[in-house]
């Protein structure tokens, strides 16, 4: 394909106020909880009708500071009410497999905040259980939701870059002291909280990793006790050559931008990546570009998850393609491959894909 297309095309998202409800419960009383429980009350139909805490004073508090019905004193009865057609686990880190397969064993659909677990073997367990028990599952990997997202996905599909050689991202924020990011039992470090969106990103568009190249730093120097990596560099080899380069720490704000170099044109994300913004295409010599643009509404847009799943659930379906349990798989599987490689004890062979 030769020149730029005179106008982007526009995401084909469908409106997340059309979904059909759902009854959700909610596993977790967190920061992201407390978000998306505004972002899906605020742009759709959705209805969240429980949350669940691991005591009574938790459930409570939650449940009447988001005005929702009723607050379970435990995980596991949340997932046994039986007014809940699907759990939104938000729990942290170490818990998602925990939390996912007690949601599926009672038979509900689930959406487990990214990422889906803290390693592939046990996004396997997940997958699994949901294929074994024919129940919705994914991941909230929110960005892969944003029609900024579908954008690119029309753009690479229309062949409007040619061929993608290289993925570059970077990804960094500041946290206090006492931030639970610097807590290794608590899967802390700049990876999963950070560095699973440049690596998604990059596996989305280039697939899955062959080996990895990466150095970390200790943060130990910067915050005293920290157990955990500060920033992590990395370069993932994709099949034929083509790899996505990124940095993610917890040591300062960067522009968190990214961009998807192709034979033909250039495709940027400008900072926050994974957030709504703009998609900006250029020409190879940079004289031309155009724009997409949508309002930065940050995470108000937690909705677009909970809408798609709501329609997969009404249709029948047990995954999404736009964010399939293979994809997360995917992820994890890098991930790993980046821990090995930062570690120094290198890159062990691809896990086994998980089979639908």
């Amino acid at each position: 394909m030769t020149g730029l297309p005179t106008v982007l095309p526009e995401p084909r998202t469908p409106d997340p106020a059309a979904a059909p409800p759902l009854r959700w419960g909610v596993l977790g009383t967190g920061w992201v909880a407390e978000r998306f429980v505004s972002a899906v009350r605020a742009g759709t139909r959705q209805q969240v009708v429980a949350v669940g805490s691991r005591s009574e004073d938790g459930a409570q508090r939650a449940a009447g500071a988001w005005g929702v019905e009723r607050g379970h004193p435990s995980y596991a009865a949340l997932v046994e009410d039986p007014a809940v057609d699907v759990v939104y686990v938000a729990t942290p880190h170490p818990r998602h497999v925990e939390d996912a397969l007690l949601a599926l064993g009672a038979g509900k659909h689930v959406l487990v905040e990214k990422p889906l677990a803290v390693d592939a073997a046990g996004g396997r367990r997940i997958a699994a259980a949901a294929r074994e028990r024919g129940l919705f599952c994914a991941e909230a990997m929110w960005s892969a939701f944003l029609p900024r997202l579908d954008v690119v996905r029309r753009l690479l599909a229309d062949g409007t870059l040619g061929d993608v050689r290289t993925v570059l991202a970077d990804i960094g924020e500041s946290f206090s002291p006492d931030h639970r990011v610097w807590r290794a039992e608590l899967a802390g470090g700049p990876m999963l909280d950070l560095g699973t969106y440049p690596v998604a990103l990059g596996t989305s568009v280039l697939g899955p990793v062959e080996r990895a190249l990466a150095t970390s730093a200790p943060a130990a120097d910067l915050v005293p006790g920290a157990d955990v990596d500060a920033c992590t560099s990395a370069v993932l080899v994709h099949a034929g050559g083509r790899t996505t380069t990124f940095t993610a720490t917890l040591t300062g704000l960067t522009p968190t931008s990214a961009a998807l170099v192709g034979t033909a044109a250039t495709l940027e994300l400008p900072g926050p990546f994974y957030r709504p913004g703009d998609v900006v295409l250029s020409s190879p010599d940079g004289a031309t570009t155009r724009r997409w643009s949508e309002p930065p509404v940050g995470h108000g847009a937690l909705h677009f998850q909970a809408a798609e799943v709501a329609r997969c659930v009404a249709d029948g379906r047990t995954s999404t393609p736009l964010r399939t349990l293979e994809d997360s798989l995917t992820t994890l599987r890098a991930l790993d491959a980046v821990r090995r490689a930062g570690s120094g004890t290198g890159v062990d062979e691809p896990e086994p894909r998980a089979g639908g």
